[in-house]
């Protein structure tokens, strides 16, 4: 078991915050905003909208944000800075997405972007069924997921610190899904070329 997990993101995300944003720009092949601008179009107008781990608010999150009533959730304090600079309509919350105290029914869409790879097995799993508590009858979510086996594990230098990661694969994510209540619409792995090479997400779009 990896002790403090969530400070080592926390701590990881605010020291490379500029280093961090680089390294987006430099990925290819991520399909991120086109599937949030289809998102968008199945959504009502003016939605309301929670992004879990929603960063420094790049271009999917500003989209999000134009288009609807955007709360973001990010637990490292740095990357809420930033996201508040680029993005003073929206509402930025410093926290644990895994703690979150929300009303049920209160959002058309959640996202979680390539978040859920940074939270403790334990968290994820008592995540999702509140994710779907959330929403209202006919929301949607859309998340990334990794498709390794089942893990957590501290990479000791990614991008100078320390980073925890986990995944709890494939099969389980679906059918955490299914379990807490949500269709499964989409489950599609896709490859995108990070610096360092090939990572693999499976994106999942699902309807409470």
């Amino acid at each position: 078991m990896v002790e403090n997990p969530k400070r080592i993101v926390e701590a990881g995300y605010d020291r490379i915050a500029g280093r961090f944003a680089e390294w987006q720009r430099e990925i290819t092949g991520s399909s991120r905003l086109r599937r949030v601008e289809e998102l968008l179009e199945l959504l009502p107008p003016d939605p309301v909208v929670l992004e879990l781990g929603s960063g420094a608010a790049v271009r999917s999150t500003r989209l999000l944000a134009e288009r609807g009533r955007l709360t973001g959730v990010d637990i490292s304090r740095e990357q809420v800075r930033r996201a508040r600079e680029r993005v003073p309509e929206a509402t930025f919350i410093h926290g644990d997405v895994a703690e979150l105290e929300l009303e049920d029914a209160s959002f058309d869409a959640v996202l979680a972007l390539y978040v859920f790879n940074h939270l403790p097995r334990a968290d994820l799993r008592a995540l999702v069924p509140r994710v779907a508590t959330w929403l209202r009858a006919g929301g949607l979510f859309l998340a990334t997921y990794g498709v390794s086996d089942s893990h957590e594990e501290v990479e000791p230098d990614w991008l100078g610190v320390p980073m925890f990661f986990s995944s709890l694969g494939r099969e389980e994510s679906l059918a955490l899904l299914r379990s807490s209540g949500l269709d499964v619409l989409e489950a599609e792995v896709e490859t995108i070329e990070e610096p360092e090479g090939e990572a693999h997400f499976l994106w999942i779009l699902a309807r409470k």
